[in-house]
């Protein structure tokens, strides 16, 4: 069947990931319907797609919001819906597990009662698979010696999980549930995906909190890194993971690691460095003592938040991303820099005096050559 004549409903199209999927959609010939809450959203989408030759429907709707969703999914053969967009631990409570768990079961029912549906793509998090921000010591020991895969599960009743891990491994748990319990007449596929630390270039002017890693190197208000290990992944490599996973037989009722490789932040830092200091940016890289990390938590709830994980390495398994869906992971070090350059570029970091002269001096010898390339040819006179 031809792609254009499938329709594939992504649900917070604006989002760092659903921007990425809908563009490779449309490259691909899908009939894309894209969900969104306010007309700004809708226009960040429309320019976004403009030059498309695909269709790209968008629909308003809240996430959270009950009525509309039958309608949203109706003709569509696809559903991808990231439920790792929640909001950043320091601004989630003790109802937001409750809440997101709704809202993917509101999402999956619309989909078993429309009845044309054939399968649904979850963006679920590496940290439903392992989040080691646990204060137990059983994993805490297990960390060291364990390469988690996708039979590995956070326990959401470990002591000290941070509540966003917790959020989403209970959405995750609550989406299979679901997809298990349905009647045998209203059946339909679950793939998810558990993608890293996502970092990578944005599409869409909305960043996600993931890219604050990079972000924050290139602030003055960081001026040591906390010691604190990453698992990351490349938007790209993600976005292309939904494709796969959307339509290959084998992807079905599997989970599926995607993530390039684990990394400490000081590491990122040393990247950049290398890159941006001859720019005239100031990316710190030396390591924070535990004990500054510690007295910053008191004023930063955002810093509290890093506690438990300091000094903590852990590693997951990409093989099943590498081998069962083709995906062969970007080199680390260019998805850092995509990164920065982006938030360079959107205007999310403050670029440089240095960085500034050498773009306009670039941009200035570009316009020069276009300038000559556009003159018309002067005949050479000869004269005897």
């Amino acid at each position: 069947m031809a792609t254009s004549n499938l329709s594939v409903l992504v649900t917070e199209g604006v989002g760092f990931i659903a921007s990425h999927v809908i563009t490779l959609l449309l490259e691909k010939g899908y009939r894309v319907r894209a969900t969104v809450t306010n007309s700004q959203e809708e226009s960040q989408l429309r320019t976004l797609c403009s030059e498309s030759k695909s269709i790209l429907e968008v629909v308003e709707i809240g996430l959270f919001q009950d009525q509309g969703w039958d309608r949203a999914v109706k003709g569509c053969r696809y559903v991808i819906h990231d439920a790792s967009n929640v909001p950043g631990s320091a601004s989630l409570n003790n109802d937001s597990p409750k809440l997101n768990v709704q809202c993917v079961k509101r999402i999956l029912r619309a989909c078993a009662d429309d009845g044309g549906v054939k399968r649904v793509v979850l963006t679920s998090s590496i940290s439903a698979v392992h989040d080691h921000s646990s204060s137990e010591s059983a994993f805490m020991d297990e960390e060291k010696k364990k390469i988690y895969n996708e039979s590995d599960w956070s326990h959401v009743d470990s002591p000290g999980l941070d509540i966003g891990a917790q959020t989403i491994t209970l959405v995750e748990r609550a989406a299979w549930d679901f997809i298990r319990e349905l009647p045998e007449k209203k059946k339909l596929e679950l793939s998810v995906i558990n993608p890293g630390v996502v970092l990578g270039p944005l599409v869409c002017g909305f960043p996600s909190r993931s890219l604050e890693i990079v972000q924050k190197l290139f602030e003055r208000t960081l001026q040591l890194i906390p010691k604190v290990h990453f698992c990351v992944a490349d938007v790209r490599d993600v976005a292309q993971a939904h494709l796969k996973v959307m339509t290959l037989p084998s992807a079905a009722t599997h989970r599926h690691i995607v993530c390039t490789e684990s990394i400490w932040w000081r590491q990122i830092a040393h990247i950049l460095f290398t890159e941006f200091k001859p720019k005239g940016y100031h990316i710190p890289t030396t390591v924070a003592p535990f004990f500054v990390t510690w007295l910053g938590s008191f004023f930063d709830r955002s810093t509290s938040m890093i506690i438990p994980r300091i000094g903590r390495e852990c590693s997951y398994d990409n093989k099943r991303m590498r081998e069962i869906l083709g995906v062969t992971p970007r080199d680390l070090s260019q998805t850092v820099l995509d990164t920065a350059y982006s938030l360079i570029e959107k205007g999310y970091i403050q670029k440089s005096k240095r960085h500034r002269l050498e773009t306009e001096l670039v941009s200035s010898k570009e316009d020069e050559i276009e300038n000559n390339q556009s003159k018309p040819h002067q005949p050479i006179c000869c004269v005897h």
